[in-house]
């Protein structure tokens, strides 16, 4: 993997791949540059691909204290290295830091998410400040198993499925990113869409959801879309959060072709 180095000295581990306009690939959590791999493959024919690991995550290094500033300070140094323009894919928590990016005033001429995962529901606000300080609490002690386990409990895994996980030797890998779950945490504020910070964008933005997943998931993805100026939803018909990027690929092909 290549390497760029943020406006903070942090090294962050990227791959190009294909040709054309540059499109940078944004996952969310527990997510490295690879989890993006086989979505950059399919648009690799049409244009310059990057896939890369977020601060913290696989061969990125990371700097203390975390802000939401320094990832989109890792995105503008990104965008710099691929020619000083690019469009943006996030996905989950991934979409909400590409609009946070977009709304710093980096050079982005498209945007595009898949399910960032805002609430339109007023009472999960409260959940999401008391998950907030458990999962700080758990990760300043150390307690990177606890955290994941919150973490998966919050995003609806059973219990049972949990407790599977945790002799599959993929555990190992979600632990040595449990402190990166306060930062995707971060990310996404107090949880409700943004409406404010959309309304000033002014680049258009594509919002994708899975038509078969969680209907709070759709409602929150037209109210992103809704919110943005020039903003679009779209809903993949038979998909879930976890979307097959066959499906994906050409939507966002023809999304990003029009920049």
């Amino acid at each position: 993997m290549s390497k760029v180095i943020s406006r903070d000295g942090t090294p962050l581990a990227y791959e190009r791949t294909g040709g054309g306009a540059p499109v940078i690939l944004v996952g969310g959590a527990f997510s490295t540059g690879t989890a993006e791999g086989p979505l950059a493959g399919l648009l690799a024919g049409r244009f310059s691909v990057v896939t890369y690991d977020r601060r913290g995550r696989g061969g990125s290094g990371d700097t203390a204290p975390y802000a939401v500033a320094r990832e989109v300070e890792d995105l503008a140094a990104l965008i710099e290295e691929v020619g000083g323009s690019a469009c943006l894919y996030g996905m989950s928590s991934g979409g909400a830091l590409v609009l946070r990016a977009a709304a710093a005033g980096l050079s982005v001429p498209r945007v595009a998410v898949y399910e960032p995962p805002f609430t339109v529901l007023e009472e999960t606000r409260a959940e999401k400040t008391a998950y907030t300080r458990r999962l700080n609490a758990l990760l300043d002690a150390g307690e990177r198993g606890a955290a994941v386990e919150l973490f998966l409990s919050v995003v609806g895994m059973p219990a049972e499925f949990v407790a599977r996980m945790r002799r599959a030797p993929v555990w190992r890998s979600f632990e040595s990113l449990a402190p990166t779950l306060a930062y995707d945490d971060a990310v996404m504020g107090d949880g409700t869409v943004p409406v404010d910070r959309l309304a000033a964008l002014t680049q258009p933005v594509l919002v994708v959801s899975g038509d078969a997943g969680p209907g709070v998931m759709r409602d929150a993805a037209r109210l992103t879309a809704d919110a943005v100026p020039d903003g679009r939803h779209v809903a993949l018909p038979q998909q879930t959060h976890d979307v097959d990027p066959r499906e994906l690929a050409p939507v966002l092909e023809e999304f990003f072709a029009a920049a």
